[in-house]
This record gives C-alpha cells, structure tokens and sequence, in this order.
C-alpha cells in the first residue's frame, strides 16, 4: 500500500512543512514519515508539533522509499551530493525546486533511482495547493501515482509534460504572489479613496476570493463573467479602460515570460 511506504521530506522551510502538515491531515501515519532537517531548535518545534522523526538528512534518505526534496534550486546540488551515498536502486525522489529537470537529479543519483518533478505553491498551507508533476526517464505509473496521492493531501494535481513546467512555474507557482500584488494594489487605492485600511481589506479579500469562487464553481470563461460585470458606460467600462491603457495585460505577459525565463535560468 502506498500509505505504508516510508516518506522522507528533506526541507523542512514553508512548502515542507505545509506538505508535512496536510499528510498528518490526511492520515498519513506519523511513524511512516520522515524529516530532514540540520537545525536542532527546528528539529525539536517539528517534533513536537507532529510527533515524526526527524533527523539528518543522509539518515533521512537511508530510511525512506521516498526522498521528497523541498529545497531551494541553488542548494540542489550540494544536496544532491549529500544524499547519492544514501539513495539506492528502487526508491523514489521528488523534486519540488523550481527550474531542476528529471535529468539534471537522474545524472546525480544511482540508476534505477524514479525521479518525478513538481512545481507546487503556497495555498498548499491551506490545502488549496495547485501541483504539476512530470515524470522523469526511470518514473512507472506507480510512481507517479504516489506523487498523486501525496499532493492532493494539500490541493489539486496536474500530469504534464517536463517541458511545459517552466511555463506553469510562472502561472501557478509564481502566481499566488501576483493575486497578493493585486490584492495589496486595490487595498493601497481602498485607503487613497478614503476608506479604513480594515474596510478595504474585507472588501477586496472576499471579492478575490468570491470571484475565484465563481469561476470554480460555475465554469463559466472569466471573459464571459467579467462582461456580466461591465455595463456599458458604467463604472466598471471605466475602470477596466484605465487598466488597459496602462497595459495591464501587456505587464502580465511580460512578468510571466520572465518567470519563464528564470525558472529556465535556474534548471542550467
């Protein structure tokens, strides 16, 4: 069963912790995880908050049949070269670094190591995670069904292929920080227009997350709802002609293509 098998997380910053947090959630059995972390005042907070093990990270990867990796793309490497003498033939390890490619971990790794590659982000904390994986050259459809199973204890799950994850890298994994620049923008203007920070606050969170709402809910195309918004002349056609003067799509576009470029940069 794969609930049995041995998890390792190595990384236990933001995203591990969320990951760590939604399978005790979700019932994954405390004495099957694993965590690997350095720091000792860390190690006894998670210790203490969810009863696992943790421990090295050499140790860590020797224990698990399933290495999962939540480190930053620049610690990759030396990471990497901490594990290889742990890692065998027969286990599986999980890259959730922005930019790393299947081949980049397989070159580092023993063969016959399974390599599946994540893009997650951070509505992960509240089990509204959106996750993209690609398998690697050595990955079986078991594999990825584990990832599968793993990640929808903190949101929704995507197969795609590996050369679309740079793109989904600066959709939905850069993304959340986008909606919260929105966010703060139309709190900032709330305060300019004379309203109590706490006022404009309510009223633009629960919009977001209402309209996010509606778009999940209903299926609806977001042009179709934002036209249902738009009377002609009112105060909506006023507000959006404002954004497109100022080439709010344009800046979209351009912020993306240059997530995509990083994540490109990153993976090299």
């Amino acid at each position: 069963m794969v609930q049995e098998k041995q998890t390792a997380i190595i990384g236990a910053g933001v995203m591990g912790e969320a990951l760590l947090s939604g399978l005790v959630r979700a019932g994954r059995r405390v004495d099957r995880l694993l965590v690997g972390e350095k720091r000792p005042e860390r190690a006894r907070e998670l210790e203490d908050r969810y009863g696992v093990a943790v421990v090295g990270n050499a140790d860590a990867a020797a224990r698990a049949d399933t290495v999962v990796l939540v480190v930053k793309p620049q610690d990759m490497a030396d990471v990497l070269a901490e594990l290889a003498g742990s890692l065998r033939a027969g286990q599986l390890v999980v890259s959730l670094a922005a930019g790393i490619t299947t081949s980049y971990i397989e070159s580092r790794v023993p063969d016959g190591v399974a390599v599946v590659r994540v893009m997650p982000n951070t509505p992960a904390l509240v089990d509204e995670g959106m996750s993209a994986i690609s398998p690697g050259s050595a990955c079986s459809e078991d594999d990825l069904a584990e990832v599968e199973q793993m990640l929808r204890s903190v949101g929704k799950v995507l197969r795609i292929p590996e050369r679309q994850q740079d793109a989904v890298t600066s959709i939905s994994g850069s993304g959340p920080a986008y909606i919260f620049f929105v966010v703060e923008s139309m709190i900032e203007a709330g305060v300019h227009l004379g309203l109590p920070r706490a006022t404009a606050t309510d009223l633009v969170i629960q919009t977001v997350v209402g309209s996010g709402r509606m778009l999940q809910e209903t299926g609806t195309h977001p042009t179709v709802l934002r036209e249902q918004v738009t009377s002609p002349g009112g105060t909506t056609a006023s507000a959006l002609r404002e954004l497109e003067v100022h080439g709010v799509r344009a800046a979209f576009l351009g912020a993306m293509e240059a997530a995509r470029d990083r994540s490109r940069a990153l993976g090299q």
